[in-house]
């Protein structure tokens, strides 16, 4: 395929809650952005606070956006973020839409997460329960921090509590009024596909039978099982920690592939075959974008 699926603009990996660029032996995007880079684009994963509230991300987000724009002389970027890294990326493409060609949204929590609003009504916001949860995440941030190879020395600002709202239903919604850029007019839709000159795209996976004597035990997956019994509205049509339909943005690739949360970031690597393939969605999306002039 080689230079036809090279991109216009350069594309940035955003990551999402607790997420980092590469720990010692582990790299969050797991081969994809070298498998993006084979092809022929520009990749730069990029590294934000591991724990805080959307506008704050993004505006992080905004900063590095500027930083590579200096760096590679782009005038625009694409924006493909995992999880809550597709909410940093919404709303660096609402404040600077002549700064962003498009944003992909993988797996992301785009109306809230039923998760999050479990865990939400579990711990009641001011409590000595929420300042320990908090503690915890942010912690557990501040000691990827430490470990990552990509930007040794990094102390970027923590907020557990922010996080945790930015994620459920409330918190979307707020943000949502404020940033619609996309979003879908009735309940597992599609949205526009591009405002302000930024097209926007979306896919995301669900939990569905797989074959552990093939794959392997993976406590990733086990993880998402468990986490998957706090849906209610989209019991059975989500991946563990996002619904199906709350992950719909501006023109849905497919919201049904045979991934879990983990998955989708291809943590299952080179085990799978067929449609079950992760990295084979990010290399059809390069294509899509570089057919697209992006």
């Amino acid at each position: 395929m080689g230079k036809a699926l090279e991109t216009r603009y350069p594309i940035l990996l955003v990551h999402g809650l607790l997420g980092f660029v590469r720990l010692p032996g582990h790299s969050y995007w797991n081969g994809i952005d070298v498998a993006l880079r084979r092809q022929g684009a520009a990749v730069y994963p990029v590294r934000l606070s591991g724990v805080h509230d959307n506008e704050a991300l993004g505006e992080q987000l905004l900063e590095r956006i500027a930083a590579i724009r200096a760096a590679s002389g782009a005038r625009r970027v694409n924006l493909l973020g995992h999880s809550q890294g597709g909410l940093s990326a919404r709303y660096a493409a609402a404040r600077r839409p002549d700064w962003v060609a498009s944003v992909t949204t993988v797996a992301t929590p785009n109306q809230g997460s039923e998760v999050a609003d479990r865990l939400r009504h579990r711990v009641p916001p001011s409590g000595r329960s929420e300042r320990l949860l908090a503690r915890g995440f942010e912690g557990l941030a501040r000691l990827m921090e430490r470990l990552e190879c990509a930007e040794p020395g990094l102390c970027l600002p923590l907020d557990g509590p922010a996080s945790l709202l930015a994620l459920t239903s409330e918190g979307m919604a707020g943000f949502n009024a404020r940033y619609p850029q996309g979003l879908p007019a009735c309940w597992g839709g599609e949205g526009a596909a591009e405002v302000d000159g930024v097209r926007y795209y979306s896919w995301s996976g669900t939990l569905q039978t797989r074959d552990d004597a093939v794959l392997g035990f993976d406590p990733g997956h086990v993880l998402c099982r468990q986490l998957a019994r706090c849906f209610v509205r989209e019991a059975g049509q989500n991946d563990g920690l996002v619904g199906r339909f709350s992950s719909h943005l501006g023109k849905v690739i497919r919201s049904d592939y045979p991934f879990d949360h983990l998955d989708v970031i291809n943590r299952c690597g080179g085990r799978r075959e067929g449609e079950g393939k992760p990295l084979g969605v990010y290399l059809e999306h390069l294509a899509r974008l570089a057919e697209a002039g992006l």
